[in-house]
């Protein structure tokens, strides 16, 4: 059974100018997720890895039916790949079964979640 449904899209040139400021690259991503942010050498890959992080954490939020707020803070969430490259949240509060998609065009990142119990 669904429980809930959450979908986000994010300019990629909004986060190329946010990418400048380092806080709001550490208010975002969680410790892996720097990690892999910081060995990447090209700043379109950065811009991309951050908005897809954002897009599939805001998305997550909304499925979750908090948003980002008191409850959800974006550090609660860690999104990862797995061999084949589909992302998932290594770390996120809800018990049952979480679905992500994530994908980009050259000026956007959109994020699909689905809970399921």
């Amino acid at each position: 059974m669904i429980k809930g449904i959450g979908v986000d899209t994010v300019e990629l040139s909004r986060i190329a100018q946010a990418i400048k400021n380092r806080r709001f690259v550490e208010k975002v991503l969680t410790e892996p997720e720097l990690a892999k942010f910081d060995k990447l050498t090209s700043s379109a890959r950065k811009t991309e890895l951050l908005a897809g992080r954002w897009a599939a954490k805001e998305a997550y939020a909304k499925a979750y039916g908090t948003g980002i707020s008191s409850q959800l803070h974006f550090l609660d969430l860690t999104v990862e790949n797995d061999v084949s490259g589909d992302p998932f949240f290594a770390q996120q509060p809800y018990e049952g079964k979480v679905h992500l998609s994530i994908s980009h065009t050259g000026i956007e990142a959109t994020a699909f979640v689905v809970l399921e119990k």
